[in-house]
C-alpha cells in the first residue's frame, strides 16, 4: 500500500476541519460525523480547540482509498498561526488549498497559494459550501485565476448552485477548457491544440497529472463538506493526480514536525520518514543547527511508537508518532543534517506576563520556558520580579497561550498590552579588557578582554574564543559565555542585541581566588565597554500587507497607509474593488486597522504578517 500525506490548508472558517471530518468518516476511519461547532471534531482534539472552534496546532488523521492510505494534516487557518502552517508544508506529498464559494478568495488563501507555488507542491483547489446562499461557481473561478494563479482548471461543475440540492457534475474528459489550460504549461498540448490532431483524453489525462505532480497547474474542484458532494471526486483527484514522494530502504531519514506533551509531560514527536524504518527500543539520533552554527544532537531509545494508519513499524513515507528522546524540537533531523532548516520571520509583538498568583511566579516561567522549549517558535526570557517576558505573532495568540496555562499548567496569569519588539545590531567592531589586580572599583579576581563585532544577519548571538584552550578551567568560560548572553538581551538603547559576534581574546584567573562569581561579575562591565565602541544601530520588525478596498476608497486609503510610512508594491484593479500591497513598519499596523473601516465604509479586507525589519529611521 502506497502512501499520501496531504495538507489541508484555508483561510480560518473555510471548512479545513469539517472536509477531514467528511473524509474520514465517508472512507471508515470513524463511525459518526463530528461538528466544529459541538466541539468533537477528530482532529481538534484539544480542549481549546474545541472551545474556540478554531485548529491551533497541525492534527494528523487517515483514511484508506483503495490501495493508498491517505494521511491527513488539517492545519491551523488564523494568521497568527501560519508558522505552524509553513513546517507542515516541508513533510507534505501534496495539498487541498480550501476555499468557501461564498466567501471566495481571502487575504491568507493568497499567502497560502503563494508557498504552494514557490514550493511547486502539488496542489488540488476545493471550492466548499456550495450548497450555501450566495454561492459562486464561474465568477469565483475567474477571482481564482486573477487573485491566486492562471493556472487552475476545473475539474467538476455544480447544478442548483446556492441551494441545498446543489449537485457535483464531473466535466468530460475531453473538455475544451482543460485543453486550453493545459496548452498554456505543456507545450505538446499547445502543439495538439494549435496543428492538430486535437488531444485525446487519454493525453489531456497523463498531461494533467505530469503539471500536478510539478505544481505547474492546480485541479479545481467542487463540494460540500457538511453535505458530502464532490467529497468522491476530491479523493480521485488526489490518488490519481498526485504521486507519493520517492522512498528509500537505507538509513532512516526524516523531520519532526511537531512536538506535543504527552500524558506524563514526556514530548510525543511526529517524526514523517523519508528513508529506512524506525521501530520500537531503537536507539536515535536527530540533529539540528544550532545558533552557533555547530550541530546539535539529541539521542534517545524510542520508548512508545505509533504509526498514523497502521500498525507494525515506521517505513519511509509515512508518519509516526514517537516518544522517548528528551529534549527533542520541531525541525530536528533524522539522519544527516545536510541543509538548514526553514527560516521564518520572527515574532513582531511582546509582552510580559505575570501570575496572578504571586507564590506561582516560578511555575509561570518553567511553564513558559518548558512551552517555548517545544516550539522553537515560541520565545520566552525571564524579566525581573518573577515576570516572563513572551515574543508573539498576535493578539489571537496570547488568548491562546493564556487558556493553555490555565488548562494544562493550572496556572492564571495576566498579560501586559502587547507592543513592537525593536532590536539592535553592532554598527562596528570595539574591543575592550580589564586585569587583576585592581585597585578600583571592580575588586574581581578576573581578567577578562572581549571584542564585539557584527555577525552574519539571522545568526543570533556568537561567542567565540581567541585565547588557548585550557587557559581557564570550564567553569569559567561557561560563565563568561553564559552572561555575556544574558547581559546582551538590553542593548545601548534598551532594546535586545542580536545577530553579534562576542570573542574572548584575553583571560585570566587566580588560583584558588577567582570563582566562577568573579567571572559573571566583571564580564558586563567589559562587555558594556566594548558594545559602546562598537555602537549600535536600532532596528524595527515590518510587515508585508495586503489590503482590498472599494473603488472609491483608494485615494484616502493609500493616503493614509503613506502617511504611516507604508512602501507600495503595487496596485492592482479588480471587479469593483483595488488590491494594495507594500510593506509597513509593524508599529503602524494597528493604526491602519483602526482607520480602515472609516475609510472604506466597513468594505475594507487587511492582512499582515512580518516581513523582517529595517533600520529604524528618524521620525
Amino acid at each position: 500500500m502506497q502512501t499520501l500525506n496531504i495538507g489541508i490548508l484555508a483561510h480560518v472558517d473555510a471548512g479545513k476541519t469539517s472536509l477531514t471530518e467528511r473524509l474520514l468518516f465517508d472512507h471508515g476511519a470513524i463511525d459518526r460525523l463530528g461538528s466544529v461547532d459541538a466541539g468533537d471534531t477528530r482532529t481538534d482534539d484539544g480542549a481549546i480547540e474545541r472551545q474556540r472552534g478554531i485548529t491551533i496546532r497541525s492534527a494528523v488523521a487517515a483514511f484508506t482509498a483503495g490501495d493508498t492510505q491517505v494521511n491527513l494534516i488539517d492545519t491551523p487557518g488564523h494568521s497568527d498561526f501560519i508558522a505552524e502552517v509553513e513546517r507542515a508544508l516541508e513533510v507534505l506529498d501534496g495539498a487541498v488549498l480550501l476555499l468557501s464559494a461564498v466567501e471566495g478568495v481571502q487575504a491568507q488563501t493568497r499567502v497560502l497559494m503563494r508557498t504552494l507555488r514557490r514550493l511547486r507542491l502539488p496542489t488540488l483547489v476545493f471550492v466548499n459550501k456550495i450548497d450555501r446562499a450566495g454561492a459562486r461557481a464561474e465568477d469565483l473561478v475567474a477571482d481564482i485565476r486573477r487573485r491566486l494563479t492562471p493556472h487552475v482548471v476545473p475539474l467538476t461543475d455544480v447544478t442548483a448552485l446556492g441551494t441545498p440540492a446543489a449537485r457535483v457534475r464531473p466535466r468530460p474528459p475531453a473538455d475544451p477548457d482543460l485543453a486550453e489550460a493545459l496548452a498554456d504549461v505543456d507545450p505538446s498540448v499547445l502543439a495538439a491544440v494549435v496543428d492538430g490532431p486535437r488531444p485525446t483524453p487519454d493525453d489531456l489525462r497523463k498531461s494533467l497529472a505530469t503539471h500536478t505532480a510539478d505544481g505547474s497547474i492546480h485541479p479545481l474542484l467542487f463540494g460540500s463538506a457538511l453535505g458530502g458532494q464532490g467529497i468522491p471526486e476530491l479523493v480521485d483527484g488526489l490518488v490519481q493526480l498526485i504521486p507519493p514522494s520517492a522512498t528509500g530502504s537505507g538509513t532512516a531519514r526524516g523531520t519532526v514536525f511537531a512536538v506535543r506533551p504527552g500524558p506524563g509531560r514526556e514530548r510525543t514527536a511526529y517524526l514523517r520518514l523519508y528513508d529506512g524504518e524506525v521501530a520500537p527500543q531503537q536507539r536515535l539520533t536527530f540533529r539540528r543547527h544550532g545558533a552557533d552554527g555547530r550541530t546539535v544532537e539529541v539521542s534517545g531509545r524510542v520508548t512508545r511508537l505509533e504509526v498514523v494508519g497502521r500498525s507494525g513499524p515506521l517505513t519511509a513515507g509515512n508518519i509516526g508518532a514517537l516518544t522517548g528522546p528528551k529534549d527533542i524540537r520541531v525541525g530536528d533531523r533524522l539522519g544527516q543534517l545536510t541543509e538548514r532548516a526553514p527560516q521564518f520571520a520572527p515574532p513582531t509583538l511582546e509582552t510580559v506576563v505575570r501570575a496572578r498568583r504571586p507564590e506561582q511566579a516560578a511555575a509561570l516561567r518553567s511553564a513558559l520556558l518548558a512551552l517555548a522549549d517545544q516550539d522553537p517558535l515560541l520565545h520566552a526570557r525571564p524579566a525581573t520580579s518573577g515576570a516572563t517576558v513572551l515574543l508573539l505573532y498576535g493578539e489571537v495568540q496570547k488568548e491562546v497561550l493564556a487558556a493553555t496555562l490555565v488548562q494544562d499548567f493550572g496556572i492564571e496569569a495576566d498579560f501586559e498590552p502587547s507592543r513592537v519588539r525593536f532590536l539592535e545590531r553592532p554598527a562596528g567592531t570595539g574591543e575592550a579588557c580589564d586585569e587583576f589586580p585592581w585597585h578600583d572599583h571592580t575588586h574581581y579576581w578576573a581578567t577578562i578582554g572581549l571584542r564585539v563585532e557584527p555577525a552574519e544577519r539571522g545568526s543570533g548571538g556568537l561567542f567565540g574564543y581567541e585565547t588557548e584552550l585550557g587557559a581557564l578551567p570550564r567553569a569559567f568560560h561557561q560563565a563568561i559565555e553564559d552572561t555575556v548572553h544574558a547581559t546582551l538581551l538590553s542593548g545601548l538603547h534598551g532594546a535586545p542585541v542580536t545577530d553579534y559576534r562576542v570573542t574572548l581574546i584575553r583571560s585570566g584567573y587566580a588560583a584558588p581566588l577567582s570563582t566562577a562569581a568573579d567571572f559573571r561579575g566583571l564580564t558586563p562591565i567589559v562587555l558594556r565597554r566594548a558594545l559602546g565602541l562598537a555602537r549600535t544601530r536600532l532596528y524595527e520588525p515590518y510587515v508585508t500587507f495586503e489590503t482590498e478596498v472599494p473603488l472609491d476608497a483608494l485615494a484616502p486609503v493609500t493616503a493614509h497607509l503613506a502617511s504611516c510610512r507604508a512602501e507600495f508594491a503595487g496596485t492592482t484593479g479588480g471587479v469593483g474593488s483595488w488590491l494594495i500591497t507594500g510593506e509597513l513598519p509593524a508599529r503602524r499596523v494597528r493604526d491602519v486597522e483602526l482607520a480602515l473601516p472609516g475609510l472604506t465604509h466597513g468594505e475594507g479586507m487587511w492582512w499582515s504578517r512580518p516581513s523582517g525589519d529595517r533600520e529604524l529611521r528618524p521620525r
